[in-house]
């Protein structure tokens, strides 16, 4: 059974970094490309950025490039996303997700999701 499992999730004041795990199961993670999504109180989920399996990152949004980066520890299966300079608008529950194919596709091309963790930005 394909999982995904997020963590790292906590309280930061703004100017803060936090690093996000995802850790997979059911599947080997180094042959897809994994996504991060977010979805902030009310507003619908947006795709952040991807790595590819030769560890290429597509940036989805604009606003998180020079601020976060995505990295993947294949011999932990899991995939990372290190996000620095955090403001109050980087609020939102993140997500992991899997694509089928080991390049990024576009942000509708996820097959399999993560929980979601809460990271909250605030002094």
């Amino acid at each position: 059974q394909v999982q995904l499992v997020e963590s790292g999730g906590d309280l930061v004041q703004p100017g803060g970094s936090l690093r996000l795990s995802c850790a997979a199961s059911g599947f080997n993670l180094e042959y897809y490309a994994i996504g991060w999504f977010r979805q902030a109180p009310g507003k619908g989920r947006e795709g952040l950025l991807c790595i590819s399996n030769s560890d290429s990152s597509t940036y989805y949004l604009e606003s998180v490039k020079g601020r976060f980066t995505i990295s993947r520890d294949n011999a932990k299966n899991t995939v990372y996303l290190q996000m620095n300079s955090l403001k109050p608008e980087d609020t939102a529950v993140y997500y992991c997700a899997a694509q089928r194919t080991s390049y990024c596709s576009n942000v509708r091309s996820y097959a399999y999701w993560g929980q979601g963790t809460q990271v909250t930005v605030s002094p």
